[in-house]
């Protein structure tokens, strides 16, 4: 853009509240302004000035960033790392299978993360909207964007505020600020100067706000600040960046670490042993390399983001877009659920509850006179006049037809109330009139009670008050209702509004969905907590909580949270479910507090108000209706604004976790049995107990047999309540189940080295092998030591590939629970193979020989036993209730 004239400066503009007290002139004056808007070079000026129109929006990854996340993993720096080391000695053939482990895990998951990422983008794109503005006299519409502070704007029903404004004209202007606010009913606002003192800027009745929009009436606005200058922008830019790092990521990370820590002292030792018993250090380093190998969980990646990916695939299908896919897991783990109340717990769509008498009996006269007043007056018509057209069209004819209009006294913001005056069917004339029970109580002198006219005396007004005051703690909007019998004349001011007869109220109510209960209810028995946080006051909210089955005996308001420590408040959570009058900060406080308190938070929202809350839960859940911040915070996107969607989603996002379990818990188990394995091994024998790339290919092919994890069945049992990470859990499995693994790692030992004379170095190959063993170079390279290393890799690779069967269920396997298909072909297509190296024609250069026969039945004895063993210390952890 190139720089606008100098002469053309910007004014800093007043701030919301200074705006609101000034008058309209004053307010052109501190915009440098005028009625007829700016001119096309101020404009573009300003525009240079105040940057364009836009609120701060969370920064798009590109497939290089993809690539290079996916590639920095600690796990596959450090496989990268040994792979480049064996290549720069030699060892080539340990190299290439180190790089294939690499590319297969960065390969699959930028694949599944870039499918992940493209349907989020599509379902988070923008809508492009403009606005109507006044420049240089003319009214034009121009991008939402380009708007800047001192732009004229005009306002209608179904616009959305462009900027932060301050009204100038307004007629029967409501709006639509639940988005801020978490209000159900539209806001009155007005053009006239808001003078009060102590309030906040929100409740300013001249001040309309960036994201709501007009719900009926007509405005002329100058606009006060734009894009990040905004209430709206303001939170959005504190919150667009990165999403805090969830108890999903930091428990992986720790298992991470767990591993690489078993690695670091494990690959030192495994080294000095080695080299210092066999003198061959060369030997001995590239056995370490291989053992640290072994030891890394390189395909955790890979499995996590495949479990992730399948699990994000299975929600779409439920209605539910995961937008970042670590939050699958967290909410399976979620236990506390916090949401707002309108459109979740209730149906966003304002009714008609009752319309009553002065004392509460069900009254058909005045159901007549709202409709009559709904339906004649001529202004647009706001959501409490559509529910009393709504529930006619419901309910039946009311005869309205034989009526007329002859007048109407129009709503206004200092009366709180309208009229209308009507010919009725047998010509006589009637002013009806309805507002605020306050207001219209001020103009009655008497009040109706089953066809009889009482004074308004005052020992009497206190009960009707009482009437009112019981509605409005029910949780209804209420109005009044009166009439009066009117004279001959055809015109009526408010002066004509005195001497009224009360006749009854209506009570308007948002109310509960049909599901709301059932979903809360199939919530709480599937171990999640669901606790309203909202904008609403607490009458409306207690009433629709307690039709829902949520307790709300005890409801925390946002004044209340203000005054409380986080100690205090971490208390007070727990006993309490319902939370009303609540700030954006003050939910953002509660959510923080439940999380210090050990709970996985989840939180759903829709509006601006939401966002910081959405950022500050374990997952985020919004609707695909919502305000753009409330998306772009969100971690899950819901195409229906239900709570039963919910609950499916949350199991869901349980049988991931549970997968990417069984890979840990094997992972975990395998590595720290392994330990005592191979260090023993390495002490005992006077070759090593396995050749480098024997101990590569190993572990490739029990990584092959652990693809198929995401595709497996999860009982319902599992799943029935919240799955949180507990690395206590991880650490028993492992300490538990580990050591099982080297008891018949042992066995195996005594039976190659005792039974199968592996112990005598001299041990003569059979007739065919006998040239490849004439000569070796060392105790590495003899007969004996290929014979012992061939039958441990076999032992080692079919136990460890078998157990998963096992450790993937806490019930009896092939009994009980049963593995998928994928599972159950993979796990046996592995032992296959091993069967089949020894004889194959990669033999020779993986390093293994034939085993004789007896070998194999007594390999059986051993899985028996080993899968024997390892279920009945499982089935007692079990019933210790340790995993």
């Amino acid at each position: 853009m190139n720089a606008p004239p100098s002469k053309y400066s910007s004014p800093s503009p007043p701030t919301l509240d200074a705006a609101a007290r000034k008058t309209n002139d004053e307010v052109f004056e501190a915009l440098g302004t005028s009625p007829a808007g700016l001119t096309e070079p101020e404009a573009a000026a300003r525009l240079q000035h105040f940057g364009p129109n836009e609120v701060a929006q969370e920064r798009k990854h590109e497939w290089l960033h993809r690539l290079w996340v996916a590639v920095r993993n600690p796990l596959v720096i450090l496989l990268t790392i040994l792979a480049t080391v064996s290549y720069a000695t030699g060892d080539l053939r340990a190299g290439t299978v180190m790089l294939l482990m690499v590319v297969l895990g960065v390969t699959l998951r930028f694949v599944q993360e870039t499918k992940a990422n493209t349907a989020a983008a599509k379902l988070k794109a923008m809508i492009k909207v403009t606005a109507t503005v006044v420049r240089d006299g003319q009214v034009k519409e121009i991008p939402l964007q380009q708007l800047v502070p001192g732009d004229i704007v005009k306002l209608s029903a179904g616009d959305m505020i462009p900027g932060d404004v301050r009204l100038l004209a307004a007629k029967d202007l409501f709006l639509i600020q639940g988005t801020l606010t978490g209000e159900s009913l539209p806001v009155e606002k007005s053009e006239a100067r808001d003078l009060r003192t102590n309030v906040s800027t929100i409740e300013r009745t001249n001040i309309c706000f960036l994201g709501t929009s007009v719900e009926s009436g007509a405005a002329t606005a100058i606009i006060v600040a734009t894009g990040t200058q905004t209430y709206f922008g303001k939170m959005a830019s504190s919150l667009a960046g990165q999403q805090v790092e969830t108890a999903f990521d930091k428990g992986v990370k720790k298992y991470v670490w767990l591993m690489l820590s078993f690695m670091f002292v494990m690959v030192p030792m495994v080294f000095l042993i080695n080299g210092l018993f066999k003198h061959n250090w060369h030997d001995a380093f590239f056995f370490a390399m291989a053992v640290a190998v072994g030891l890394t969980p390189e395909m955790l990646p890979m499995i996590v983001s495949v479990c992730l990916s399948k699990g994000a695939l299975a929600m779409s299908k439920k209605k539910v877009i995961v937008k970042k896919l670590n939050s699958i897991q967290n909410f399976g783990a979620m236990d506390v659920l916090c949401t707002d109340k309108t459109g979740t717990l209730t149906m966003d769509h304002v009714i008609l509850e009752m319309h009553v008498d002065v004392f509460k009996n069900e009254s058909e006269a005045v159901l007549r006179d709202a409709y009559l007043i709904s339906h004649f007056q001529t202004g647009l018509k706001n959501v409490l006049d559509r529910a009393v057209l709504k529930y006619k069209e419901l309910h039946g004819e009311l005869g309205i037809d034989k009526y007329k209009m002859v007048d109407e006294i129009p709503f206004d913001f200092s009366r709180r109330m309208m009229s209308v005056a009507i010919e009725c069917p047998n010509g006589e004339r009637q002013l009806l009139t309805k507002g605020a029970p306050e207001a219209v109580f001020a103009k009655c002198t008497h009040f109706e009670n089953g066809g009889e006219i009482l004074p308004m005396e005052p020992i009497l007004v206190g009960d009707l008050v009482q009437q009112v005051n019981e509605l409005s703690e029910d949780g209804f909007r209420v109005l009044a209702v009166a009439t009066k019998k009117l004279r001959t004349q055809t015109t009526f001011t408010k002066a004509d509004e005195s001497g009224l007869v009360l006749t009854g109220y209506l009570a308007f109510l948002d109310p509960p969905k049909d599901s709301a209960a059932k979903a809360i209810e199939a919530l709480r028995q599937n171990g999640v907590t669901v606790k309203v946080l909202t904008g609403d006051n607490d009458l409306v909210t207690r009433k629709v909580c307690s039709e829902v089955g949520i307790r709300a005996g005890k409801i925390l308001l946002g004044s209340q949270v203000e005054n409380l420590t986080d100690e205090q408040l971490a208390k007070e959570v727990e006993t309490t479910d319902v939370f009303a009058r609540l700030s954006p900060a003050h939910k953002k406080r509660v959510v923080q507090a439940l999380q210090s308190n050990k709970h996985v938070v989840g939180f759903m929202g829709d509006g601006i108000n939401d966002a910081p809350a959405l950022r500050a839960a374990d997952v985020g859940i919004s609707v695909d209706t919502a305000v753009d911040i409330a998306k772009e915070s969100a971690d899950m996107i819901l195409l229906e604004k239900n709570l039963m969607v919910l609950e499916e989603g949350v199991l869901e996002g349980r049988k991931v976790f549970v997968n990417i379990l069984k890979y840990i818990r094997m992972g975990a188990s395998s590595n720290f049995g392994n330990m005592f394995s191979v260090l023993g091994a390495s002490a005992w024998l006077p070759f090593l107990p396995m050749q480098p790339i024997q101990v590569l290919s190993n572990n490739l092919l029990y990584d092959f047999s652990q693809v198929p994890i995401p595709t497996d069945n999860v009982g319902s049992a599992v799943i029935s309540k919240p799955r949180p990470w507990h690395m206590g859990e991880i650490s028993r499995f492992i300490m538990c189940i580990g050591p099982i693994s080297s008891i018949f790692d042992y066995t195996t030992y005594a039976l190659m080295w005792f039974f199968f004379k592996c112990s005598n170095l001299a041990l003569v190959a059979p007739l065919e092998l006998a040239a490849r063993f004439s000569n070796p170079v060392d105790t590495d390279h003899t007969y004996a030591a290929a014979l012992f290393s061939t039958g441990w890799f076999v032992e080692s690779l079919m136990t460890q590939t078998l157990i998963v069967h096992v450790i993937r269920t806490n019930q009896i396997p092939f009994i009980q629970s049963r593995a998928s298909w994928q599972l159950t072909v993979t796990t046996f297509a592995i032992i296959g193979i091993g069967a089949w190296l020894p004889f194959s024609p990669l033999a020779q250069y993986l390093g293994f020989v034939p085993l004789p026969w007896q070998f194999w039945p007594m390999l059986a004895v051993t899985l028996v036993c080993y899968v024997g063993l390892t279920q009945i210390i499982k089935a007692w952890m079990v019933r210790k209730r340790w995993i």
